[in-house]
């Protein structure tokens, strides 16, 4: 008879549960695995793995994990001290209203939520297509050529266009002139850019911008207290001097007013989150930029355009600067390597669901109700700064402005504070009639009038005068392509984001073995708070005190951040991991001036790293001196001291990544740091490969001195198709005092502005890591950058009789990612690494990495999340394709003829009536049997990058107008 041993309490609690569910391998896989490595435990292979001197010795110090539920109670005490009030304080965000069909198919879909960026367009089409209608969407409503697929925010964007006009300006000029209506976080964020760059950056009113010169001028439309002004004559005598000409506008007031570019502007930007994403406390929203068609080469982020298959059909790519980051590096016009994916294809999918009637129709009810609330606080005395406006009214409140912000408070209403003797209201598409009452009631309640009466609304049956000038009413036409005027039932919306969902490879799919990249597991649990109302429904400048549950989760997450990674200080406001580099680096400036060593401007960078570190040296006012790498892909260290030693009196920085770029653990990372602390520079560490260290290393204990991170990498912040992200800077103590500042918290005196438009950033997807670090706790994050470890050698070690790994460890071991050099294939067969990725397609699987960080490899990251079977079947994949290759080898195959150059096979291809290659129709469709039972098809063949670019289409229009035959693919 079996005895069993009665469970303890403990067990029967099971708090590591979630531990197991997020770790792919279980206990058994992993002592397969680590048998097959020759290693007895998971600790051995990591004593092996990870130098003696690198190991971690400061105690990593967490909460004691939860369990799913528990967390969530946990999370939904932390949220509920959260004060929701109806937020009409408008200062460029907006309450909205998300479609549910929307929501639930989209913000809550895997499909969308776990996609990768689409550097490989063919499995990336759906995604594609949804950027490439927020293009058009962006193109049409701002009357401009080309728009980008998103940028990180309104400010940002701003920022952005500030450094793109002074690369395509006239004049000579080092100013900018910026309107004083213009929104204060942005005036803060441009201040903060501008400032390394030695640029000066003058605000006053617009109507004096052009009277003296500067290479740019930002406008405000309409204004951040609601006035709406006609341009024109002040944009022509801007561009006689010189200037280029930005304009921030409203992206649903633009359905009612003349567009940016028919008032001359060259580039406009913009937020689109009133396009139905809520407040979330300030982030992650998509914001816009559009330029004219001779700006479009200069234009930062990511480009969505349309080329041509091999078929000749079709097909949509990222276009132009495509990671130019990693090409051009410090000369790249921006350090943005992404955008905000998923909350573009929610606005984007907002104004397909809306159509250009519905987008139209909102804004006339907003501003029907801006109007009628305005005569009636006219009717009441009350006098309006402007009396043209959209949605805003700044109401002159004088000596009764603190009993008007009163009353709006005890009605549930946040009001913006615009000045002592002034009030903001904005209203937006969630206003009703009641918050109409409400409003008024309260600013009459400051003056003792009675209750509004509910016909108020009575006089108005009839229609409501508009309130913005005539000669500024939009009289062009927007959104005319089909797809905003078809999908405007549920059931045909549904139909849509289905099959879009289904043209692509996201992580519900299968294995994403991205190097560098970091795709694993966001679970459901971690999802679900993001639409919690108490997170969701909150303003980025509601008042502190109805803030309370942000600032706990900013604080606790600070705190845990700081805990897995050793350093001391931690700040959430970048929302980007470039970002984060930016702030670590002024961070470094900051800390220097403090000390009177204001010629410290030189980045050493070894020329392996990121392409993202020296654009955004450069973004921060350094000069970048590349270091050499040795054989291995280590830091060239003589190399390192004689550059360090040249440049002593002006070294500011190094920028390293570690583990390597190259998946290694560098075991002479101290030497490194050493050195640059010994001529006077500090040290930053790339925390692009921060899933490797947590728990196991820490990089202040082996002489870093800044540090971000990626929370869409190490800390399950879901990439979206390549958006949202957050990139904390975690600095050690002497750095602490120069982490960003902003005006929102308080703090807008400090020595680094603020680099994003809100205070926390990215806010609302903070809880996604709040959740995953309370539910895998300090051991449960140890074991995961354990298992990553075990994951990416496991794959090592079976594919390197294969495909040779390029770089390992002194004792033969790879970290958390692996380089697989297919180098020699190119002579022996004809096929290049990206043949064998676009093969890799037609078995069900993304890609690895391509070509980066050394041309012709692939770079694997398998993450700790992938169980052993789904290794096991991207090596089978990895195994069968090394096959084909041979027949090629040998001459079955021709060179220019194989399933490897034929790859990705679309199901039209294969059942077409002709078929005249050597090799059988089931080889390419089918080259293993359990394709049979479960089959992605591409949606479209290899697409013709350099066709693209020639022939440059960045909007959706109809299929019938490309010129796509089979003449197209040789042009």
């Amino acid at each position: 008879m079996l005895m069993q041993t009665e469970p303890t309490l403990a067990e029967l609690e099971d708090s590591a549960a979630f531990q197991r569910r997020h770790i792919g391998p279980s206990a058994a896989d992993q002592n397969s695995m680590l048998h097959a490595l020759g290693q007895p435990d998971l600790e051995a292979l990591m004593q092996a793995v990870i130098p003696a001197g690198i190991r971690r010795k400061r105690k990593f110090e967490l909460p004691a994990a939860l369990g799913e539920q528990q967390a969530l109670v946990e999370l939904r005490d932390v949220a509920q001290l959260n004060q929701v009030m109806r937020s009409f304080i408008g200062q460029g965000y907006a309450n909205a209203h998300m479609p549910g069909v929307i929501q639930r198919n989209v913000l809550e879909n895997p499909a969308w939520y776990t996609a990768y960026t689409p550097y490989q367009p063919e499995i990336s089409q759906g995604r594609l297509e949804a950027l490439i209608n927020f293009q058009t969407m962006v193109t049409d409503l701002t009357g401009l050529d080309v728009a980008n697929a998103s940028m990180l925010d309104e400010a940002t964007a701003a920022a952005e266009a500030m450094t793109l006009a002074l690369r395509a300006a006239k004049s000579a000029s080092r100013s900018m002139y910026v309107a004083n209506d213009v929104l204060p976080q942005t005036i803060e964020v441009i201040r903060t850019r501008a400032r390394p760059l030695d640029l000066q950056v003058v605000v006053g009113p617009a109507a004096h911008a052009a009277d003296s010169d500067h290479f740019a001028v930002l406008l405000q439309y309409p204004g951040v207290d609601g006035g709406i002004h006609d341009f024109r004559a002040l944009i022509k005598g801007a561009h006689a001097k010189g200037a280029v000409v930005i304009m921030a506008a409203d992206i649903l007031a633009l359905t009612l007013l003349a567009a940016p570019g028919e008032l001359g502007a060259d580039i406009a930007v913009g937020n689109t989150q009133r396009f139905g994403l809520p407040l979330g406390f300030g982030g992650p929203h998509a914001a816009y930029m559009a330029v004219r068609d001779a700006l479009k080469r200069q234009m930062p982020g990511r480009l969505v355009g349309v080329s041509v298959d091999a078929h000749g059909n079709p097909g949509l790519r990222l276009a132009l600067q495509t990671r130019e980051q990693h090409i051009r590096r410090e000369k790249a016009t921006s350090n943005i390597c992404t955008a905000q994916v998923l909350p573009a294809v929610l606005a984007s999918m907002y104004a397909v669901y809306h159509g250009p009637q519905g987008l139209r129709r909102i804004g006339q009810r907003v501003h029907a109700f801006t109007a009628i609330l305005a005569e009636t606080l006219k009717h009441q005395g009350w006098k309006l700064q402007h009396e043209a406006f959209f949605d805003t009214l700044t109401v002159l409140t004088g000596a009764h402005t603190q009993a008007v912000h009163a009353a709006a408070h005890a009605a549930g209403i946040n009001l913006r504070r615009a000045g002592a003797d002034r009030v903001g209201v904005t209203l937006d598409e969630t206003a009703t009639r009641d918050d109409v009452l409400a409003l008024v009631g309260a600013f009459g309640s400051a003056r003792g009038l009675r209750p509004p009466a509910e016909n108020l609304f009575d006089p108005y049956a009839k229609g409501v005068a508009t309130r913005y000038p005539a000669e500024l009413a939009r009289s062009t036409a927007y959104l005319t392509h089909p797809v905003f005027n078809r999908y405007h039932s549920e059931t045909e919306m549904l139909r849509y984001l289905r099959r879009l969902a289904d043209k692509d490879i996201a992580l519900d799919r299968a294995m994403i073995p991205l190097g560098s990249c970091t795709m694993k597991l966001n679970a459901t649990s971690e999802m679900i708070p993001i639409t919690w109302p108490e997170f969701a429904a909150i303003h980025p400048f509601a008042p502190a005190e109805q803030t309370r549950g942000y600032a706990r989760l900013a604080a606790e997450l600070e705190q845990w951040l700081a805990q897995a990674t050793g350093y001391d200080a931690v700040s959430l406001q970048p929302n980007a991991g470039s970002q984060g580099e930016y702030a670590g680096l002024l961070a470094i400036h900051a800390w220097h001036e403090s000390r009177g060593d204001t010629r410290r401007n030189v980045c050493l960078i070894p020329s392996s790293a990121h392409g993202t570190n020296p654009a955004s040296a450069q973004m921060a006012g350094m000069q970048v001196v590349v270091v050499a790498c040795d054989a291995s892909g280590s830091v060239d260290l003589d190399d390192l001291r004689a550059k360090a030693q040249q440049h002593a009196e002006r070294l500011a920085a190094c920028m390293i990544t570690y583990p390597s770029t190259h998946g290694v653990f560098e075991p002479r990372v101290r030497e490194i740091c050493d050195i640059v602390h010994e001529f006077g520079g500090q040290v930053y560490v790339d925390g692009a490969n921060m899933n490797a260290m947590v728990g196991l290393a820490s990089p202040p204990e082996f002489g870093a001195d800044v540090s971000h991170l990626n929370l869409h990498k190490t800390f399950c912040i879901p990439h979206g198709g390549g958006g949202p992200g957050v990139g904390p800077v975690a600095v050690r103590s002497h750095l602490a005092p120069f982490l960003p500042g902003h005006a929102a918290s308080g703090d807008a005196g400090k020595a680094v502005g603020a680099i994003s438009g809100a205070a926390l950033g990215n806010a609302s997807v903070l809880p996604i890591t709040w959740m995953y670090i309370r539910m895998m706790g300090a051991e449960g994050l140890t074991a995961a950058s354990a298992v990553s470890i075990l994951n990416a050698n496991y794959m090592a070690h079976r594919l390197a009789p294969l495909f040779p790994v390029l770089y390992t460890g002194d004792s033969g071991f790879v970290a958390h990612e692996c380089i697989l050099d297919l180098r020699n294939l190119k002579d022996s067969s004809g096929i290049s690494n990206e043949d064998v990725a676009k093969r890799l397609m037609d078995y069900g699987f993304h890609a690895p990495t391509m070509s980066f960080p050394v041309p012709g490899t692939l770079m694997i990251e398998p993450t700790e999340s992938e169980s052993l079977a789904e290794l096991d079947r991207f090596v089978d994949a990895m195994v069968a394709i090394r096959a084909e290759i041979a027949q090629i080898e040998e001459g079955v195959w021709p060179r220019d003829d194989n399933p490897l150059k034929g790859a990705p096979f679309t199901a039209a291809s294969v059942l077409g009536a002709e078929w005249t290659h050597p090799y059988a129709r089931e080889q390419a469709a089918f080259p293993v049997p359990s394709l049979r039972a479960h089959k992605y098809w591409a949606p479209v063949g290899r697409i013709d990058n350099v066709w693209g670019d020639r022939n440059l289409q960045c909007a959706c229009i109809p299929v019938s107008d490309y010129a796509v035959d089979s003449d197209v693919k040789g042009a």
